[in-house]
């Protein structure tokens, strides 16, 4: 995620001077359970949220590769997010920014904050007048989550959970456990995270809109830093729509894995080009030769479908060497579900 603008930075020395702008009157309400997080193995930062306020997208998370990510909720203040990446770009461990913000806010006691920066320091913050039940937890290496009340800045490593408005602190721990004991990228141990918030209890009011955002440094589509980016709006139940949007943009903004590369038999040629026949793609016979004009159809059919990012090993493959034509069992599973449910107008 691109972040906007700012003004230079003083030096570290100076931070302290740092101050924020008076607080608007009509900061809004956005109470919620998120978790921030990075993985030290790959350099991801994310963030996940739900929230019983719609599109909590424009709001709660502000990411920067290479830089942090930052949860601001409760009677949200934008300048946690923007400041907070400012603080961190210029050297600020995660629970500096957060002191220094919290210091220079006028109203600290209505805000929730979660911090994480790319050194994997941690933090977070629930103010004493933010609505019960409020609370978080940050990580520490080698020892269970330590958890964190209101009023206080409490630094940890690896993540931060935090939520208010919420049925109990379950949810929080909830999170928390789950996140530490999910394996995978880290989009996927914040998705499991956030739904396990979500079944602990979760806003106590229900439930509205939800995001889930995961940046790197170019390792996005066309080398954009955004992994995942997703936002579930307005739902009758956002959890499970987001679960079902990030399956989907795993398919599409995520490359192939060996392990699921199905060789192209005879039988699944033929299976193939009846498909592109019906859908008007193919003008051929369905004969089942796998040679270098299928080859070609079948990239071809891959970017008209919007696998981009799955082409490369099946266009990679040089036939004449003996090497096998093979296909992603994923895509393979996604073409046979919008055939056999006829999500496409025959031509």
């Amino acid at each position: 995620m691109r972040t906007i603008p700012l003004r230079a930075l003083l030096p570290i020395a100076a931070l302290p001077l740092l101050s924020l702008p008076p607080a608007p009157a009509n900061d809004p309400l956005v109470s919620t359970f998120s978790i921030v997080a990075y993985d030290p193995a790959t350099g991801d930062l994310g963030v996940a949220v739900q929230s019983k306020f719609p599109n909590v997208r424009a709001v709660v998370p502000w990411l920067e590769a290479g830089v942090g990510a930052v949860a601001t909720q409760s009677f949200a203040r934008l300048a946690y997010g923007q400041q907070g990446l400012e603080l961190m770009r210029n050297g600020a461990s995660a629970e500096e920014a957060l002191r220094i913000l919290v210091r220079d806010d006028p109203n600290p006691e209505t805000r929730q904050v979660g911090m994480v920066d790319a050194r994997g320091g941690a933090a977070t913050f629930t103010g004493s007048e933010a609505f019960e039940w409020r609370g978080g937890a940050v990580g520490r290496d080698g020892a269970p989550p330590a958890d964190a009340g209101p009023g206080t800045v409490v630094a940890g490593a690896g993540y931060a959970a935090q939520g208010n408005i919420l049925v109990s602190g379950e949810t929080v721990d909830a999170m928390a456990r789950t996140f530490e004991t999910t394996t995978g990228p880290l989009s996927e141990r914040l998705l499991q995270a956030l739904l396990a918030g979500g079944r602990a209890g979760g806003d106590r009011r229900g439930e509205q809109s939800a995001a889930l955002v995961v940046v790197r440094a170019g390792a996005g589509y066309d080398g954009d830093d955004r992994i995942v980016d997703i936002s579930v709006y307005d739902h009758e139940t956002p959890l499970a729509e987001l679960e079902r949007l990030y399956r989907l943009n795993d398919l599409h903004f995520t490359g192939s894995r060996e392990e699921n590369m199905v060789p192209i038999t005879p039988a699944l040629a033929r299976e193939l080009q009846e498909i592109w026949i019906a859908r008007g793609f193919y003008a051929g016979a369905a004969d089942g030769v796998v040679d270098s004009e299928f080859q070609s159809i079948l990239v071809d059919f891959m970017g008209w479908e919007n696998y981009d990012l799955r082409i490369a090993p099946v266009q990679s493959v040089d036939l004449a060497s003996g090497h096998p034509l093979s296909l992603d069992r994923e895509v393979l599973d996604d073409i046979r579900a919008v055939f056999s449910a006829r999500r496409w107008r025959p031509r």
